[in-house]
């Protein structure tokens, strides 16, 4: 069986929840209604998240995570470029996210590791940037592509 990818809704937010913090991932600032998360679905359970914290024309991408019988089977992946294409769809010039396990994973979807200090003024006034992910956390940013 293989996940289907949808936009989220306010129903999916305890399955999401639950995802998060199996992970040991931080749900501070989750909203219930899940604006602009994407999930994976399987059999009637929620196996990934994705979210996007908007910021005019900035986001911070939040919540990646694929339940742990899922790992490595391309799902991550399926999710990040999802995300990433509607956040361009939107007009999102930088996505910001803050990562404690997955540096080597967002490159090849054009992250780099950048100093926290280079992160646009809003999305560092986000909970995650404000306490919900550790200080020792790895900072990176996408810039889109122009064109």
């Amino acid at each position: 069986m293989t996940a289907a990818i949808r936009v989220a809704t306010p129903g999916d937010f305890a399955g999401v929840v639950r995802l998060l913090e199996a992970a040991g991932l931080p749900t501070a600032g989750l909203r219930p209604s899940l604006p602009d998360f994407l999930v994976a679905e399987e059999g009637g359970r929620i196996v990934g998240a994705i979210g996007l914290e908007v910021y005019g024309d900035h986001g911070l991408l939040r919540s990646a995570v694929v339940h742990a019988d899922k790992r490595n089977s391309g799902l991550g992946s399926e999710l990040v470029e999802g995300l990433l294409r509607r956040a361009e769809t939107r007009g999102t010039r930088e996505i910001y996210l803050l990562t404690t396990t997955a540096e080597r994973f967002f490159p090849r979807f054009g992250f780099a590791a950048i100093d926290r200090g280079e992160v646009a003024t809003p999305v560092r006034a986000s909970e995650e940037f404000r306490g919900a992910c550790p200080d020792t956390a790895v900072v990176m940013r996408r810039v889109a592509r122009a064109g």
